[in-house]
Parts: structure tokens; sequence; C-alpha cells
């Protein structure tokens, strides 16, 4: 047995049954599809290792995945207590007293470490700031909620743990507020409206949240959004969070049919809705060079604070990148509208 969880402790399990509909493809593509920042190298490495296992015997990595295929696979990863190490980063810090932080987290900064980010994320920053911080139910220091590595904006923090506690009820309460700013494809029809659908894992692509007509198969997630600014080919929406799933905007602004610009993932860093002109593919891919990441930020969040009772509102300017984009659309969105009344 104690050789057991020794042997847990130095990998991370993960386990996949097929679609009946899957078409033939090499394990280590599927594998690639489902495991946030697995590269093909560390997945080869594993195949090598003997350490994918498909239906319960070891395949190597050009093993071709059929419908029903039950697979496995075992990566090596450091110890969990060697994920919590305090580091020296810059912390842009909106606000702090002795119960809390708001934190504006840059883009490209992971939330917690995990797989295939141990070491560069905000709680190791936390941690060398602040030296020990309450941990969450699931062993994270600090952490109330999250935001994914590419998205920015604002972040609550908690310092005690009567602080963890309170803020943790007011976000499974939903009473907490949080809007994000995004420019998604499309020109978005009505001015307001709201998303409703189930969320829950796509069962082709583990990586990719999908919306699901029932709760059998997905979790219930409520996004409302309003446009704020129309540009023609792309559409910048204010979207207010009633429940905080995965990916939650970034499905449900897919499910609608106006995925975030430049959201790889979801299909977004093509040229989804306008011409075929030389001139405008340039003028995209200018765009997606300058914001190289989902056009997606936290701008506002608000709750009531733990200690002292009051209601807390914080909001935070876009970043360079996507205002700068913003930018290159309203010139474009100008010269368009200048071009058509000549």
């Amino acid at each position: 047995m104690e050789q057991e969880n020794e042997f847990d402790a130095l990998h991370e399990h993960f386990a996949f049954t097929a679609d009946a509909r899957q078409e033939p493809l090499r394990v280590d593509k599927f594998l690639m599809n489902r495991i946030e920042n697995a590269t093909r190298n560390k997945i080869q490495q594993a195949a090598v290792a003997g350490s994918i296992i498909v239906n319960d015997q070891p395949v190597k990595s050009n093993y071709r995945v059929k419908g029903g295929d039950v697979v496995r696979v075992l990566l090596t990863h450091p110890p969990h207590e060697n994920l919590l190490v305090p580091e020296e980063m810059p912390l842009d810090i909106v606000y702090e007293d002795n119960a809390l932080l708001v934190v504006n987290k840059p883009a490209g900064l992971v939330v917690h470490p995990g797989h295939g980010n141990y070491s560069g994320t905000l709680i190791n920053g936390l941690l060398h700031h602040f030296g020990q911080l309450p941990k969450n139910s699931n062993d994270r220091p600090g952490l109330v909620h999250r935001i994914d590595k590419d998205t920015s904006g604002l972040l609550v923090v908690a310092k005690t743990e009567n602080a963890m506690a309170h803020l943790a009820q007011q976000f499974h309460d939903k009473s907490s507020e949080r809007q994000y700013l995004a420019l998604v494809w499309g020109d978005v029809a009505d001015a307001k409206g709201i998303v409703d659908g189930h969320l829950g894992r796509d069962p082709k692509n583990r990586l990719l949240m999908t919306v699901f007509p029932d709760a059998d198969q997905g979790k219930h997630a409520v996004t409302h959004y309003e446009v704020v600014e129309r540009f023609g080919y792309v559409t910048l929406v204010r979207c207010v969070l009633e429940t905080g799933r995965t990916h939650q905007i970034r499905a449900h602004m897919k499910h609608i049919g106006h995925t975030l610009f430049n959201d790889a993932r979801y299909g977004g860093d093509k040229i989804l809705k306008g011409t075929t002109f030389t001139k405008y593919k340039q003028f995209v891919d200018n765009c997606l060079k300058q914001m190289p990441r989902q056009a997606l930020h936290a701008q506002t969040l608000g709750f009531v604070h733990p200690e002292s009772g009051k209601k807390m509102a914080f909001s935070c300017p876009l970043p360079e990148d996507f205002e700068g984009v913003l930018t290159k659309w309203r010139n474009y969105a100008q010269h368009q509208r200048l071009g058509n009344s000549r």
C-alpha cells in the first residue's frame, strides 16, 4: 500500500473513454486533445515508458484509438508539496486590507499550479508576498475563484480563514458581482440577451466545454450579455456571470454563434466573419498578433466585505493589447462607413 501511495504521488492519472463514433486517431493526438498543457513529446515519452494503457494493455504512441476504447495515461509530475513554493513576481494589487486583497491578473499568468504549470503561477507569487494564506476546499491558498490563464482582470484573494469562508459562500450563493468585457466575432443581433445552457466537457475534446440540453450532461450556467459597441464583423459585449463555470463565457458565446476573438481553443483565431479580400485578411492577422489570446477581460468585481459588511466594488481598465485591438477595429469600422457613404 505504501508503494502505491508513493507511485500515486509521482504521477498524474487521466482516463478517457472514446466516444462510440470516434474515428481512428493516434493515441498521442487523442490525448493532446484532452490533457491541458501536455506536450506531444511528454505523451510520447509516457508511451515509451509503457504508461499509456488502452483496454488494460500498454500501447505505443502510434496506436489508433477506436470507439469505446478506454485510454489511461500516467504522467510524472512534482510532488504536491513542491508545487506551492513562494516565487518573487510583480503583483498588481488593486486593494488590500487585513482580510483580503484584490489583484489585477495579467493575461498569460496561470492562477494556480497544475499539470504543465508547476511554477510561476499567481499562487506562487502570492505565497512569496504573504508567506501563508488559508487554503480552499481544493488546497489552493487564498483562492476564492479563478480566471483562465489568457483572461486578464480582477480576482479577490482571501487572507484569513473567515474571509475565505464568507467570500466562498457569496460566490456559491451567486451574490458576488462579476462583469467581463469580450470582443466576439459577428454582429450580435440583440442589444441584450441571456444564454442559459448546461455546461460540461465536450465528449470529443475534453479541453473544451460545450452546452448540453439538460443537467444530465452538464452543470447549470447562465450568462447575461449586453452590446457595448459594434464594429461590423466583431462586437464588443459586456457579460455578467450568474454562475461561474469553467470557460463559461467562451463556451456560451460560441454556442450562440459569437466565438470570442482570437480564442484559439474555440476556433476564434480564424476569420469567422468578414470578406475574402487580402487587405481584410492582413488587417485581421495584425489584430491577432496585437492580442495573441482570447479577447476577454474581467473588468469589475463586487462583493460584501466579510468583516465590515460593506459593499465593495472594483474596476480595472482594459490592458494595452485589448485596447489596441479595439482601436484597430474602431478605425476599420469608421473607414468602412465612410467608404459606404460616398
